[in-house]
C-alpha cells in the first residue's frame, strides 16, 4: 500500500494561496444577463449598461437584452438611455438582472446644438429644429440633404437634377436674393464652410440643426440671412466601444412617369407624310409607307440605362475615462442612369477627444475626402450646348443608334427626317468631362475651465481642397446641324482646369454659466477670424492632329488664364441667455463683422438680436391635467446679413486696353468701372413668433411659427449716365419682403407591441419686391419677371387662348401678324385689337413659388419588424416646360410628342384644341413664350419606403446585432406636370420656374445590412 507523505508546511501554504488566487479570479468573472423594459412592458434597445467607475460597458440589443462581465459582487451597473430615468443596481449575488426604466420627463428637455454652444430645448427662444441620425437611416442616397427632404418645417429641399452627387437646392423660409446667393450657411463641428455639403458622408453625421430666425442665426452675422445649418459629426459615447459595418447595394432605374412621350418610327413617318400633304408638297419616299416601320429607336432609352449604386460604411468608436475616439470610413459608388456618368466618393473621419483632467479637454477632428465624377452635358436647351437629354428626344426614331452588324454610326443623316446630327448614343460615350476633388476638413480645440463656471475654448481649423477637371470633345462628337467628321480635326477642342483653395478659422470664446437661486444665466463672448485663398488656372486647346492623344500637349494652339481670390472676416460675438425658474426666458446677442469684401467706408456691420419665451405650463394658475403637458410662447427680432457678393466688387477694375498711337496699336490698361466705398452686405431684419404645445403626456407635439423678414441693401447693378464714361456700377439698392407660417406636428399614435408614430410639417412662404434699382424697373429673366409690389420671379409671356378653330372665331378675334384659321391664338391684353409679342400683350402667367410645402413621415414597428415611409410635396406653383417649344414644333424639323397627332387639320377636324395646323405660319406657336407651355407644378413624392428586420438573438460570439432592410427611394411621384421632374424649379427665386430639361431623377431599389460587433 502506497504511503502518502505529508507536504511541508511551506508547500501547503503555496497550494492554499494558489487555490485562493484561482477562486479570486473566478469570483472576478461574473457574467450578468438581463432585459430592459419600459413601464408598458416593451423592450428598450440601445440602453447603455456600464460598470460604475470603469469603461466596461455594453448596450441592449433590439430585444432589450444585454450580457456583461463584472469584476465582482460589489460592482454597480448603471443603466441609462435618453428619455428614461437612469438607474444604478448593485450586482451582489444576482446573475440575472431585469430592469424596468421609467420615463424621465426632464430628459424630454433635451440639449440641442445652437450657435457657439448648446442649450436646453425647453429654454430655446428661437426657431430651431433638430434631426438626429437615427431619423435618417437606411435611405440609399449619397447626399445628406436628400435624407432631409420632407422632414423640416420651413425648409424647402428640392432635387433639381438627378446628376450623381449634385442637384440639391436648400432654401430656408423661401430665401432669395438677386445676386448674392440664397443658400444657407453650413457649419460643420463649428467650422463655417464655403461651399456645399455634398461631399460629406451621411454616415458621419450625428445631428443636423437648422437655425431659421434672427435670434438663432445672428451670431453668424453677415452670412446668416439665408439661415444656418449646424452639423455635428459622430463622437464616441461614454462607456462604449462599438464596431459596426453598414452596407447597401441597389439598382437605379428611370420611372415610366415623366419619360418623354415621343412618336415612334411609324408615328413619326406618318406625321412627316401628313404635313407634306397638308402643305401641298411631295411626300418623301421614306415616309410614303409608314406602316413598314415599327417602334424604331427610342433615343431616350438609347442614352440611358439601369445603374448600380453601392455604399460601404465602417464605424468604430471607443471611450475611456480620459480618451475617446470615433472613426467613420465610407465608400460610395454611384453609377448614373445616363451613359458615361458616375460619382465615386471615399471618405474618412476621425474625431478624438482627450480629457487631461476635470478642467482641461483637448479635441481633434480630421476628415479627408476624395471624389471623382463623370458628367456628360445632360441638362439644358439643345442649341445652347450639346444637351444630351433634349437633343436625343428630338432625333428621328427612324435612325438606328447601332447598325445591324454591331457597328456604331457616327451621325444621324437628314434622310431620316430630322437635321443632320450626331449619334447621341456614341456622343455621350466619347465626350470626356471628368473631375477629381480632394478635400480636407480639420480642426482642433482646447477647452479650459480656469475657475468654476467659466469655460475658455479655443479652436483652429482649416478647410482645404483641390479640384481638377478635364474635358475633351473629339471630332467624332458633333452637334445638331453640325454632324461629326472624324477626318476634320479642327472640330476637336479640349480644356484642363485646376483650382486650389483653402480657408482657415481661428476662434476664441469665453462662456460663464451660473445659477443663483432661481436665476440661471450664461454669458458668451468671443473673437473669431476667418480668411480664404484660392488659386485657379484653366487652359484650352485646339489644333489637335487627331483624337488619339486627348491631353493638351497634343494641341498646337493653347490659351489660358489664371486667377487669385482672397477674402477675410474678423468678428466679435457676444450673447447672454437668462431664465427665471426655467419659466421666463430671455436671450440677446450681437455680432460685429468686418469684411474685406466691402467698401472702405462700410467695412464693419453690427448684427444684433433679442428674444424671449414663456413656459406657461410652469405657472401655478395652470392646474395639473392629463391633456396639456407643455406650452411655451416665444418671439424674437434681429438683423442678419448676406455677404455672398464675391470679391473686389468695391474696386474699379483695371482691364487690358489696346490704343493706337502714331499709327501703331499699343497695349495698355484702362479703368472698367467706378469705386464704391459704401458697398456692403445685404441686411435682413427678421421678426419671429411661435408656440410649442404638447398634449397627453407629450404624445402629441405641436409647433407653430410665424416670421416676417425684410431684406434691404440688395446688391444690384444700376445704370449710370454714359457721360461718366461707364454704363453701370454695383451698389446696394433694392428691398424684398418675406413672410410665412410654419406648422409641425408629431404624434405617438400607438404604443405597446405595435408602435406607430407620425411626423407632419407644412409651411406657407410668401414674398414681395418692395424696391428694385433706382427707378424700380422690372427685372426680366428667361420667361420670368420681378417687379415692385409682386412676388419674385413670376412667369411672364403671352396668354395662350387656344386655336382659331373656325373662320367665324378668327374674324371675331384679335390677331397677330401671320395669323390664320388653324393657327395659334393669344389674348389681346391691352385691348388694341392686335396681338404683339412684347410688353403690350405680355402678362404675368403664374407664380413659381408653391403656396405651401409639406412633408410627413410614418414610422411603424411590430416586434422585430420596422417600416418607415417618408413623403414630401408642394402645391400651387407653376412650371414652364421649355421642351414643349421643340417637342411641339409643327415644322416637322424634329421628332415630336405623340399628342401632335391631335393637331388642327380643318374646321371639321379641329383636334384637341392644343396644337395648331402644320401648314402656314408656325413661328408664333413655336417661338413666342406663352402660357401654353405652363403647367401646374404641384406634386406629392413618396421619397422613401424602408422595411427592416432586426434579429433579436444571434448565435455568433462577436456579433451583437444584425439588421437587414429593403428600401425604395423616389418610390412614386403624383403630379399633373408632364415633365421629368416636378422639383426641377419648385424653389422661390428670381429666375426659377423654367424647366430646360434636366438629368432624370431615378428610382432606387436597395437591399442593406447593418452589422454591430
Amino acid at each position: 500500500m502506497m504511503k502518502i507523505l505529508p507536504l511541508p508546511k511551506k508547500y501547503i501554504l503555496i497550494v492554499l494561496l494558489f487555490f485562493c488566487a484561482i477562486s479570486g479570479a473566478i469570483a472576478q468573472n461574473i457574467t450578468i444577463n438581463g432585459t430592459i423594459k419600459d413601464n408598458t412592458g416593451e423592450s428598450i434597445p440601445g440602453v447603455n449598461v456600464v460598470v460604475k467607475g470603469t469603461t466596461n460597458g455594453t448596450a441592449t440589443d433590439v430585444s432589450g437584452t444585454f450580457t456583461i462581465t463584472v469584476p465582482g459582487s460589489d460592482a454597480v451597473l448603471i443603466f441609462s438611455s435618453v428619455g428614461y430615468k437612469s438607474q444604478e443596481v448593485t450586482v451582489g449575488t444576482q446573475k440575472l438582472i431585469n430592469v424596468v426604466m421609467g420615463t424621465d420627463v426632464k430628459s424630454l428637455d433635451e440639449v440641442v446644438i445652437v450657435a457657439y454652444g448648446t442649450q436646453s430645448k425647453r429654454n430655446v427662444t428661437g426657431a430651431v429644429q433638430t434631426i438626429n441620425s437615427s431619423e435618417l437611416k437606411d435611405q440609399p442616397v449619397g447626399q445628406i440633404t436628400q435624407k432631409l427632404q420632407g422632414k423640416l418645417a420651413g425648409v424647402q429641399i428640392t432635387q433639381n437634377t438627378g446628376i450623381p452627387g449634385q442637384g440639391m437646392s436648400v432654401r430656408v423660409r423661401g430665401s432669395a436674393s438677386i445676386s448674392a446667393g440664397s443658400d444657407p450657411l453650413y457649419v460643420v463641428d463649428g467650422f463655417p464652410l464655403q461651399g456645399s455639403i455634398s461631399n460629406i458622408n451621411p454616415d458621419e453625421i450625428e445631428t443636423i440643426t437648422v437655425l431659421k430666425d434672427a435670434s438663432s442665426t445672428a451670431l453668424y452675422g453677415s452670412r446668416a440671412a439665408n439661415g444656418v445649418v449646424l452639423i455635428t459629426t459622430k463622437r464616441a459615447k461614454a462607456g462604449n466601444s462599438r464596431f459596426s459595418f453598414n452596407y447597401f447595394s441597389g439598382l437605379q432605374a428611370i420611372p415610366e412617369k415623366g419619360r418623354p412621350d415621343m412618336m415612334n418610327a411609324r408615328e413619326f413617318a406618318q406625321f412627316k407624310k401628313e404635313i407634306a400633304i397638308e402643305r401641298g408638297q411631295t411626300v418623301p419616299e421614306q415616309f410614303a409607307n409608314p406602316e413598314q416601320y415599327g417602334e424604331g429607336t427610342n433615343w431616350f432609352d438609347a442614352v440611358t440605362r439601369d445603374a448600380i449604386i453601392k455604399n460601404y460604411s465602417l464605424t468604430y468608436s471607443a471611450s475611456g475615462e480620459k480618451f475617446s475616439t470615433s472613426v467613420v470610413a465610407g465608400y460610395l459608388k454611384n453609377e448614373g442612369v445616363l451613359l458615361n456618368s458616375s460619382y465615386d466618393r471615399i471618405s474618412l473621419r476621425i474625431n478624438t477627444d482627450y480629457k487631461l483632467n476635470d478642467n482641461i479637454k483637448f479635441g481633434f477632428n480630421l476628415a479627408p475626402t476624395y471624389s471623382s465624377s463623370k458628367t456628360p452635358q445632360s441638362d439644358g436647351i439643345w442649341y445652347n450646348s450639346p444637351s444630351i437629354v433634349q437633343s436625343a428626344m428630338l432625333t428621328s426614331p427612324l435612325a438606328p443608334y447601332i447598325n445591324p452588324d454591331g457597328s456604331i454610326p457616327l451621325s444621324v443623316s437628314g434622310q431620316y427626317g430630322t437635321p443632320d446630327a450626331p449619334n447621341w448614343y456614341n456622343q455621350v460615350k466619347i465626350v470626356k468631362n471628368t473631375s477629381k476633388n480632394i478635400g480636407l476638413l480639420s480642426n482642433g480645440f482646447v477647452e479650459i475651465k480656469p475657475i468654476k463656471d467659466l469655460t475658455f475654448k479655443s479652436m483652429i481649423g482649416i478647410d482645404a481642397g483641390n479640384a481638377v477637371s478635364d474635358y475633351f470633345y473629339p471630332s467624332t462628337a458633333g452637334n445638331i446641324f453640325n454632324p461629326p467628321n472624324e477626318n476634320d480635326p479642327s472640330r476637336i477642342n479640349a480644356s484642363h482646369s485646376n483650382q486650389y483653395a483653402y480657408t482657415w478659422l481661428f476662434e476664441n470664446t469665453l462662456t460663464y454659466a451660473k445659477s443663483i437661486g432661481d436665476h440661471n444665466f450664461d454669458i458668451l463672448g468671443g473673437y473669431t477670424t476667418q480668411a480664404a485663398h484660392s488659386e485657379s488656372g484653366s487652359l484650352s486647346g485646339r489644333g489637335f492632329p487627331d483624337n488619339r492623344v486627348q491631353t493638351l500637349n497634343a494641341a498646337t494652339i493653347i490659351t489660358g488664364s489664371t486667377d487669385v481670390q482672397d477674402w477675410s472676416l474678423a468678428s466679435l460675438v457676444a450673447r447672454v441667455n437668462y431664465n427665471y425658474k426655467n419659466k421666463y426666458l430671455f436671450s440677446a446677442s450681437i455680432r460685429r463683422d468686418g469684411s474685406s469684401r466691402f467698401g472702405s467706408d462700410n467695412k464693419w456691420g453690427n448684427f444684433p438680436s433679442v428674444s424671449a419665451g414663456w413656459v406657461v405650463t410652469d405657472e401655478s394658475f395652470i392646474p395639473e391635467n392629463k391633456v396639456l403637458s407643455f406650452l411655451k410662447f416665444r418671439t424674437s427680432f434681429g438683423t442678419t446679413g448676406n455677404n455672398n457678393i464675391g470679391n473686389y466688387l468695391q474696386y474699379a477694375n483695371v482691364v487690358p486696353t489696346n490704343n493706337p498711337f502714331n499709327n501703331v496699336l499699343l497695349n495698355g490698361s484702362s479703368i472698367a468701372g467706378l469705386n464704391n466705398t459704401e458697398l456692403g452686405w445685404e441686411t435682413s431684419d427678421l421678426f419671429d413668433a411661435g408656440a410649442d404645445i404638447n398634449f397627453f403626456n407629450d404624445r402629441i407635439k405641436f409647433s407653430y411659427g410665424y416670421y416676417k423678414k425684410t431684406t434691404d441693401n440688395l446688391l444690384y447693378s444700376v445704370d449710370i449716365p454714359i457721360s461718366s464714361g461707364f454704363f453701370n456700377y454695383t451698389t446696394n439698392i433694392g428691398k424684398i419682403e418675406f413672410w410665412g407660417h410654419e406648422f409641425q406636428v408629431s404624434t405617438l399614435n400607438l404604443t405597446g407591441e405595435f408602435k406607430w408614430s407620425t411626423d407632419f410639417n407644412i409651411s406657407f412662404n410668401r414674398n414681395k419686391a418692395l424696391q428694385l434699382g433706382t427707378a424700380n424697373s422690372a427685372i426680366y429673366g428667361d420667361m420670368t419677371i420681378t417687379q415692385v409690389g409682386q412676388p419674385l420671379g413670376q412667369l411672364y409671356g403671352l396668354v395662350w387662348d387656344g386655336i382659331y378653330e373656325t373662320q367665324a372665331e378668327f374674324d371675331a378675334s384679335p390677331k397677330h401678324q401671320g395669323a390664320e384659321v388653324g393657327s395659334v391664338k393669344y389674348k389681346d391684353i391691352n385691348g388694341d385689337g392686335v396681338v404683339t409679342n412684347d410688353t403690350r400683350d405680355q402678362a404675368v402667367l403664374g407664380n413659381t413659388a408653391p403656396k405651401y410645402n409639406f412633408g410627413f413621415t410614418n414610422t411603424i414597428s411590430y416586434k422585430n419588424f420596422d417600416l418607415a415611409i417618408v413623403c414630401q410635396g408642394a402645391y400651387g406653383n407653376k412650371i414652364i416646360n421649355s421642351a414643349d417649344r421643340f417637342t411641339g414644333n409643327l415644322d416637322g424639323t424634329f421628332n415630336v410628342q405623340k399628342d401632335l397627332a391631335n393637331r388642327w387639320r380643318s374646321e371639321e377636324n379641329p383636334g384637341n384644341g392644343k396644337w395648331g395646323k402644320a401648314s402656314g405660319n408656325t413661328g408664333p406657336e413655336r417661338d413666342w413664350a406663352s402660357s401654353k407651355w405652363m403647367y401646374d407644378g404641384s406634386y406629392l413624392t413618396i421619397k422613401n419606403i424602408t422595411l427592416g428586420y432586426s434579429f433579436s438573438s444571434i448565435n455568433v460570439a462577436y456579433l451583437k446585432g444584425l439588421r437587414i432592410y429593403a428600401s425604395v427611394q423616389q418610390a412614386a411621384v403624383f403630379t399633373k406636370y408632364p415633365g421629368g421632374n416636378p422639383e426641377v424649379s419648385a424653389g422661390a427665386g428670381l429666375f426659377s420656374g423654367v424647366d430646360n430639361t434636366t438629368y432624370p431623377v431615378p428610382r432606387t431599389w436597395t437591399f442593406g445590412l447593418n452589422y454591430n460587433f
